[in-house]
């Protein structure tokens, strides 16, 4: 690989990886797990396909991260049913409160506005991690990466019509599960 492209490529990860981190955060609802896979379809984009196009970097990585994030589903789902037969439980916290989320915050001009602000970031977290996989992945790629439906066609593997129907149901889903928060 060529400086010149050594350099784009840097770029381009740099680019993505926080918005490329929050929408793996938002599909499987662990920071840590979302990391590792992040940088997984980083990997595995730089060593198999920088010498492709730039204009063809940003689907081809979404879609390996979309990819990523399908197979930690399914590696999940035999994780929890060996769990379930041997009787292993997840749970391994004490149960106890994280002293600093209790101290509360001196900085914030109106407390009432952010609780209203940190209430609508929970709901629509939660509203996003409700959506069925596909559903939010065309969402995320649509609405969080601004990608059009070809390209997003392109990141999930799909058509075009596919696309346009996850994101519409998605779109229909959220503004039911979030109308509270509407301005």
């Amino acid at each position: 690989m060529e400086l010149a492209t050594s350099e784009a490529l840097n770029r381009f990860l740099a680019g993505v990886e926080v918005r490329a981190y929050r929408m793996a955060e938002f599909s499987i609802g662990d920071a840590d797990e979302a990391l590792d896979l992040v940088q997984d379809a980083m990997l595995g984009f730089a060593s198999r396909y920088a010498d492709k196009p730039e204009s063809e970097w940003n689907a081809i990585f979404y879609r390996i991260l979309q990819n990523r994030i399908t197979d930690w589903y399914r590696r999940t789902a035999v994780r929890n049913k060996f769990r379930a037969w041997f009787g292993n439980s997840d749970d391994d916290g004490d149960g106890k409160e994280d002293p600093i989320q209790t101290i509360a915050d001196t900085k914030s001009p109106d407390p009432a506005k952010s609780l209203y602000h940190a209430d609508a970031v929970v709901a629509m977290k939660t509203a996003i991690g409700s959506l069925p996989l596909r559903q939010r992945q065309a969402f995320m790629l649509r609405a969080w990466e601004g990608m059009d439906v070809a390209q997003t066609a392109c990141a999930m593997g799909c058509s075009e019509g596919s696309v346009k129907t996850h994101y519409s149901r998605a779109v229909h889903t959220l503004r039911g599960l979030l109308e509270e928060f509407k301005p």
